[in-house]
């Protein structure tokens, strides 16, 4: 319990990673620890799809910078990016997906891997280009993209320092 706590409170997101690949043992690790979140009424109505191949990360990565607005890496360079998807037809879809993302880096971290919640998966799956991805991929039915977690090592100056924790975070009734 302890080291779950002390998890929750040391992992940083990660915004500059090396370029070498996670090992399989640590990904594995992560990726089922993905598959163990909750998700309302037992559903389990979110997919993962693991991207380590450079050209569709850079695929990826420019449709989201394309929606963001700019031309730069939202992913950081990061090796690897597991894209959360969850089925659009539950009514918790999005919760389902974000506890998702919260076990990979979480799971991250206690494996020694740096990671990042990058925002507009929406945008990017609801595409035209990204309900193509999609059907490449084998994905099939209406699914909203909840989140990319982008993974790999953390550069030296990767990870940034925790900011205090606001006063009056907690309000107990």
């Amino acid at each position: 319990m302890k080291e779950t706590l002390q998890d929750i409170r040391t992992r940083r997101s990660c915004r500059k990673f090396q370029s070498r690949q996670i090992g399989d043992e640590e990904l594995n690790a992560i990726l089922e620890a993905g598959t163990w979140a909750p998700t309302g009424r037992g559903a389990q109505s979110p997919v993962m799809v693991v991207v380590q191949d450079k050209d569709t990360i850079a695929r990826l990565s420019k449709m989201n910078a394309a929606v963001l607005g700019t031309s730069g890496d939202p992913f950081y360079g990061a090796p690897t990016v597991v894209v959360v998807l969850a089925d659009r037809t539950r009514p918790t879809c999005v919760e389902d997906g974000s506890l998702v993302m919260g076990d990979l880096m979480l799971a991250a971290h206690a494996v020694g891997v740096a990671s990042c919640w990058i925002h507009r998966a929406r945008e990017v799956f609801d595409s035209e280009e990204g309900k193509a991805l999609l059907k490449s991929w084998g994905v099939e039915g209406d699914y909203v993209g909840v989140g990319h977690c982008v993974l790999g090592y953390a550069d030296e100056q990767g990870e940034a320092p925790a900011k205090p924790r606001k006063e009056n975070y907690v309000i107990r009734v």
